[in-house]
C-alpha cells in the first residue's frame, strides 16, 4: 500500500513532468511561463510531500518553505509578464490582440 506522503509525491513528480513537457514543446512565450509555473506547483507538491509524517504531526518547515515559494513564483510570473510584454514588438502585440479578439 502506498503513503500518502508517498502519493502527493508522486502526483507532484507527474505534474512537474507535465509542465517540463509545456516548456519544451511550446513556442510561445506566455505558454512557457504557463509551463514553468505548472513545473513550480509540482515542485510545492513534492516539498509539501516530504513534511508527511504517518505517525503524527506534519513537519511546519516545508509548509512554510512552500507559503514562500508561493510568493516568490507570483513574483517572478509578473516579472516575466513585463518583460515579454516589453520584449514584444508592438506590431506583435497588435496580432496577437487582434488574434485574441477574433475568438
Amino acid at each position: 500500500m502506498i503513503d500518502t506522503g508517498d502519493f502527493y509525491a508522486l502526483i507532484g513528480v507527474l505534474i512537474f513532468g507535465l509542465g517540463l513537457h509545456g516548456v519544451l514543446v511550446h513556442a510561445h512565450p506566455l505558454r512557457k511561463i504557463l509551463a514553468v509555473n505548472v513545473m513550480g506547483v509540482g515542485v510545492l507538491m513534492v516539498l509539501v510531500a516530504t513534511g508527511w509524517r504517518p505517525d503524527g504531526p506534519t513537519d511546519p518547515l516545508p509548509q512554510a518553505l512552500a507559503i514562500t515559494g508561493i510568493v516568490v513564483a507570483i513574483s517572478t510570473t509578473a516579472l516575466a509578464l513585463a518583460f515579454i510584454r516589453r520584449l514584444l514588438k508592438p506590431s506583435e502585440r497588435s496580432r496577437e490582440n487582434r488574434r485574441r479578439h477574433d475568438q
